[in-house]
């Protein structure tokens, strides 16, 4: 009997390291440096607001990952401030970026034992989207790098790419399952170009990421960890 999945593709940030904590760092530490420069009804969560504003108006731009971000910092500390923000306070937020890019990598719980188990018995390909550079850099400071048959590093995760991606695996999309802590990115669009999207939350995920998981979609699974995954697989054959 053929195998209903032959391929296993893992989403990156949030799914096998820790990457939104550093952004809520960074994010808090924006609002502490804009405090004495903005509108006293402009708290913390409305200045948030626009931050996130900006980093979806310019995604188009600079796309995802830090250095987008950073801009973002920028653009909305000079849009909140009517362009008064001090050239201290832009410093302080180029320096808040790059310590952004230079924090160490930690996995999460399972996270080499669940690509270890696979790497047997399926393909195992890393797909994720961001900076090459910092993607690369986070990669190689997993230490999980050799364990995947392949990595893709993409600007967007949308049907038509992983369509692109895994007609170059055994059985296509079709035969492919994607795992990650977003629905909108991982799970919708992958079951949507025909595959199979399995949703790890994790207890930080950006808001442009968040989506209501699919409702009566049998190719959707969901688990609680990473721990879980092999024995998910041994169900469905």
């Amino acid at each position: 009997m053929a195998r209903t999945l032959t391929t296993i593709g893992f989403d990156a940030d949030d799914t096998l390291w820790h990457n939104e904590r550093f952004f809520r760092i960074t994010q808090q530490r924006f609002a502490e440096l804009l405090a004495d420069h903005t509108p006293v009804d402009l708290d913390p969560e409305r200045l948030n607001d626009r931050l996130l504003a900006a980093e979806k108006r310019n995604l188009g731009r600079y796309g995802y990952g830090v250095k987008g971000f950073t801009l973002s910092m920028i653009e909305t500390a000079i849009e909140v401030t009517d362009a008064r923000v001090p050239a201290t306070v832009i410093h302080e937020l180029i320096e808040a970026g790059q310590m952004m890019l230079a924090f160490p990598i930690e996995l999460l719980p399972h996270a080499r034992e669940a690509v270890t188990a696979l790497a047997d018995d399926y393909r195992v390909v890393l797909v994720t989207k961001g900076d090459l550079l910092d993607q690369e850099r986070k990669l190689a400071q997993s230490g999980l790098g050799d364990l995947f048959d392949a990595v893709e590093i993409v600007s967007e995760k949308t049907p038509a790419i992983y369509q692109e991606i895994f007609a170059n695996h055994p059985g296509g999309v079709a035969h492919t399952m994607m795992v990650g802590n977003s629905v909108r990115s991982d799970v919708s669009p992958m079951i949507e170009a025909g595959g199979w999207g399995t949703y790890v939350p994790h207890n930080l995920t950006w808001k442009y990421e968040h989506e209501t998981p699919p409702k009566d979609e049998p190719h959707f699974n969901q688990i609680q960890d990473l721990s879980e995954l092999a024995g998910l697989l041994a169900k469905l054959g």
